[in-house]
């Protein structure tokens, strides 16, 4: 494949001091395409989402910000003049590609307005790398929303065939498949003691972890469920999140569970990850629904094995028997799966297939198909 050398690109989407994956991935891949000699700006936001809007308990972090990324803090989501202004102002530097990152249709006023605007210099092609088409928790705007700012895009790189399929509804524009890379900016595993120790977590237990926003359609009442049917008193469920749904829904479960269950509320910071992914023996996504996620390529970078269910692309990102056990989501069915991942070898095997199956999840090949999108809208 022809990659296309020395471009123009404009990244416009979550960065720092904004966290969270997102704002990692737009970062990874600015510099990647650094590393080639492509001069790269990333447009982040001035306001992400309105306070009332944002479940969380805060949207920044109050790290330094990366020294080796040129980042403007210029998005404004909420005021139309700001998208009419960055539309204009894209139009006028005529970047080779703006790359736009896409997981929900509120960003699609915004988003939309400042891609028509931009692409009218008949230069710039918008590409966007696509988290969902469909939003996991829907409202009546969802297909309106997302048939204004789809439409303005000119090719897309997705990353699960779900979502591939649900993309073809919109538009027909050039669309290439890639799977969601592996984070590899979480530093490397500790050793399982002094992950304990600084966890505050008992080194003679076992955890399996459920990491991650809590949000309704993850399951962890279903994972709760499963867990009062495992009866190893040794084996712990670490549940490390911020809540974006009622915490009370889940108060009879907790307490039933008592000690079983060990809650560290709040989002984890960037440099906590580690600790988390050092101590687990597994991962668990017990989902109800689900495109694709990031947590998987956490455990896939600290060789993590993992417990999935069936739902979206995450039998595609975690194959049955490789890297992890694939189940239905239903609580007999991941209860199951927790019993059988501690059944002979089982966590040995798994764990064995890590360096093989990590081949498939690398920023130069996402950044690739990025750019092969953009080569045939040309």
């Amino acid at each position: 494949m022809q990659i296309h050398r020395g471009m123009k690109i404009v990244v416009l989407g979550p960065a720092h001091p904004y966290r969270g994956g997102l704002a990692s991935i737009m970062e990874t891949m600015a510099r990647e395409y650094q590393s080639r000699g492509d001069e790269v700006r990333i447009y982040t936001f001035s306001l992400q989402y309105p306070s009332l809007l944002f479940p969380g308990k805060s949207q920044t972090v109050d790290t330094p910000a990366p020294h080796d990324l040129h980042i403007e803090r210029v998005v404004n989501t909420c005021n139309p003049l700001n998208w009419i202004a960055i539309g204009k102002r894209l139009h006028k530097e005529a970047p080779d590609m703006i790359l736009m990152k896409y997981w929900t249709p509120f960003m699609a006023p915004c988003f939309g307005t400042i891609a028509r605007i931009a692409r009218r210099n008949g230069k710039s092609k918008v590409i966007c790398q696509i988290d969902n088409v469909e939003p996991h928790e829907h409202h009546l705007i969802d297909k309106p929303f997302n048939r204004y700012y789809l439409g303005a895009v000119d090719g897309f790189v997705y990353m699960s065939e779900q979502v591939g399929g649900e993309l073809r509804a919109y538009t027909s524009v050039p669309a290439i498949f890639s799977p969601h890379p592996m984070f590899e900016n979480f530093g490397e595993r500790v050793e399982r003691s002094e992950a304990c120790a600084q966890l505050g977590l008992e080194a003679d237990k076992r955890y399996l972890l459920f990491f991650g926003l809590i949000r309704d359609y993850k399951g962890l009442d279903m994972l709760l469920e499963a867990f009062e049917h495992i009866e190893d008193d040794s084996l712990r469920l670490l549940v490390a999140g911020e809540f974006y749904n009622d915490k009370e829904q889940y108060r009879a479960a907790l307490d039933r569970l008592g000690k079983r269950v060990v809650l560290h509320e709040g989002f984890v910071r960037d440099e906590d990850v580690r600790l988390y992914f050092s101590v687990a023996d597994a991962l668990i996504l017990p989902y109800r629904t689900a495109t694709q996620s990031g947590v998987t390529q956490i455990a896939y970078n600290f060789s993590v094995p993992m417990i999935v269910t069936r739902v979206g692309g995450l039998p595609e990102i975690v194959p049955d028997g490789r890297v992890g056990l694939v189940c239905n989501p239903s609580a007999a069915s991941i209860a199951e799966a927790i019993s059988q991942l501690y059944h002979e070898d089982t966590l040995t095997h798994l764990t064995e297939n890590f360096p093989a199956e990590r081949k498939r999840f690398s920023w130069a090949t996402m950044c690739n198909r990025l750019v092969e999108v953009y080569n045939q809208t040309k």
